[in-house]
């Protein structure tokens, strides 16, 4: 065992206990948790720190169920520099109300968005709205245990499965594992291959040891079609271009590999999760911006960077040439189950 791992070890084990304690006394009622009868909230979550593609799979919920009923999402808004409750707005700014909030706004302008930590008062303003929602889908309230979603959404990465893993500090578990996976309704093992053998899907399966009646579904992370961040340009990346790739989010290496297969080369400025970009960040942007090679340069960053990112401090010259590109959720087995289960207990079947 490294060092390193010795002396988390024991703040591990505290931390376990703690976590362990507040699971038991909810399990027993001996700390209240809310159902709603309506309306049918929605978490969708995981038991390890970041990365795991809460948000896209978020969406996915909210593009699957808005066609027929009216949706609604919930966030604690992590980042912010405000606290309290409120909804997300058009002209709210990531530093306001949070970068998820903030692209989950961008990608449905017709869903109402709130942020609160408190998650059950969060639930209750959106009810208390003019037209409140039939579904409310949570974003990361697997472990905000006051309010007892009607479905849980566990979302394990297939990267870093949690049999493997280890509990704060030592590792990036939230939970132990075992417990937290018999409060799920579906888990869906994400940022898959591609292409996922069956094999190796039955053999996830035989890991996990899922509950009888469990849904296990498989989903990889797809790129789209990048988006000008100044509404207007246009893109044309060619194994000739040079870009310059801006992250600030967990686990930015797919999105620099995605980058490295269609261009010809890729400087990566990486930036914390959820960082905050200064002034002097920028000026480093540029900088970067600059020191590319002379040709075809472009500047690349995240749907959720783009949220954050300054865009009246870019020179005009790099805004014309910036770009965020989305991920999508691509499911690789059918969602329908898990879809058709939350239209169920939306429509009161």
């Amino acid at each position: 065992m490294r060092a390193i791992d010795l002396l988390a070890c024991p703040a591990s084990w505290l931390y376990g206990a703690v976590v362990v304690a507040r699971n038991f006394l909810f399990d027993r009622g001996m700390i209240a948790s809310r159902r709603f009868a309506s309306p049918v909230v929605v978490c969708v979550g995981n038991v390890a720190v970041g990365g795991t593609g809460k948000t896209p799979h978020v969406e996915a919920v909210v593009a699957a169920l808005k066609g027929e009923f009216r949706v609604a999402c919930l966030s604690r808004g992590y980042g912010r520099s405000a606290s309290g409750g409120r909804e997300v707005g058009e002209g709210c700014s990531a530093r306001e109300v949070g970068d998820e909030p903030r692209q989950l706004k961008n990608r449905f302008p017709d869903v109402a968005v709130m942020v609160d930590g408190n998650r059950t008062r969060g639930i209750e303003r959106l009810i208390a709205a003019e037209r409140p929602p039939r579904v409310v889908v949570m974003d990361d309230g697997f472990q905000h245990r006051r309010v007892t979603p009607r479905v849980s959404v566990l979302l394990v990465d297939h990267g870093r499965p949690p049999s493997t893993d280890h509990l704060l500090p030592r590792g990036r578990l939230r939970e132990p594992f075992a417990p937290a996976l018999r409060r799920a309704n579906a888990v869906i093992v994400t940022k898959c291959p591609p292409s996922l053998p069956d094999g190796e899907r039955e053999e996830i399966r035989r890991q996990l040891r899922l509950p009888a009646g469990q849904l296990l579904l498989f989903s990889t992370m797809s790129h789209g079609t990048p988006a000008p961040l100044d509404g207007t340009s246009s893109c044309r990346l060619s194994g000739g271009s040079n870009v310059l790739c801006v992250t600030g989010i967990a686990r930015p290496g797919p999105f620099v590999r995605h980058l490295q297969g269609v261009a010809g080369g890729v400087a990566h400025l990486a930036f914390p999760d959820h960082h905050r970009f200064s002034g002097r960040d920028v000026r480093r942007v540029v900088e970067a911006f600059r020191a590319l090679p002379e040709g075809d340069n472009y500047l690349f960053t995240t749907e959720k960077d783009a949220t954050r990112l300054p865009l009246a401090l870019l020179p005009g010259d790099i805004l014309a040439r910036a770009f965020q590109v989305p991920v999508e959720v691509r499911f690789l087995t059918p969602p329908s189950p898990l879809f058709d289960m939350i239209a169920g207990y939306a429509r009161g079947d």
